[in-house]
């Protein structure tokens, strides 16, 4: 198990990534310990940073680049379950890493918006699905996205850690985030250009270590 050279190649193939590196490192422990552990991850983001949020999950909850076989027990408790159902199960479902993106609940935040204040529908996602030990991913590329610094103050109090994908000077989110990677761009489109490669081999660190 060596989850490090995927920092390596980030770094290798994106070399402005450099000053981030210890960073990247330091998010990377905090997941591990929170999945380790039998937590979860609740990530957001705004526009782009949003689907990011997606990206992310999709590459925890699946096999990224690695099969994530079931483990056999388990396997055969679904056989054991139904032969037929349960055997199409055992063969088909994968390992996962528990994540869950906040943008994907329109009903939810949509009447919080009109209910009660829509810069707040993250926070209230995070208030009720978030646990002590769980992690907050908030993405904004200016640090300073309202609903994601409210979503971080709701994490806090829960006893949550905060990572922060961020740029520019790394704003509000940075100055609170338990770890804060703040990539060396001012422009919107430039950080969230660097921000798909670190997180993705943030995902590749943990598939390796886990799996």
């Amino acid at each position: 198990m060596n989850e490090m050279r995927y920092l390596d190649e980030l770094i290798e193939r994106y070399p402005v990534l450099e000053p981030v590196r210890g960073s990247v490192e330091e998010a990377y422990e905090i997941l591990r310990q929170c999945f380790a552990l039998g937590h979860k991850l609740l990530a957001a983001g705004n526009g782009g940073s949003a689907a990011d949020s997606e990206h992310i999950v999709g590459e925890l909850m699946k096999g990224f680049v690695k099969r994530r076989q079931m483990p056999e027990d388990m396997a055969q408790r679904l056989i054991d379950m139904d032969p037929e159902a349960g055997g199409k199960l055992a063969q088909s479902l994968q390992g996962a890493l528990p994540a869950m993106a906040l943008s994907g609940h329109p009903a939810l935040s949509t009447a919080f918006l009109n209910d009660v204040d829509g810069e707040l529908a993250y926070a209230q996602q995070v208030w009720g699905y978030g646990q002590e030990g769980d992690v907050f991913l908030g993405i904004s590329t200016s640090g300073n996205a309202a609903n994601i610094y409210y979503a971080l103050v709701a994490a806090k109090a829960k006893g949550m850690k905060v990572i922060g994908l961020t740029g520019r000077d790394g704003g509000r989110l940075a100055e609170h985030a338990d770890a804060a990677v703040i990539v060396p761009e001012e422009e919107t489109f430039k950080i969230q250009e660097l921000h798909l490669p670190i997180y993705h081999g943030l995902c590749l660190m943990l598939e390796e270590y886990f799996f």
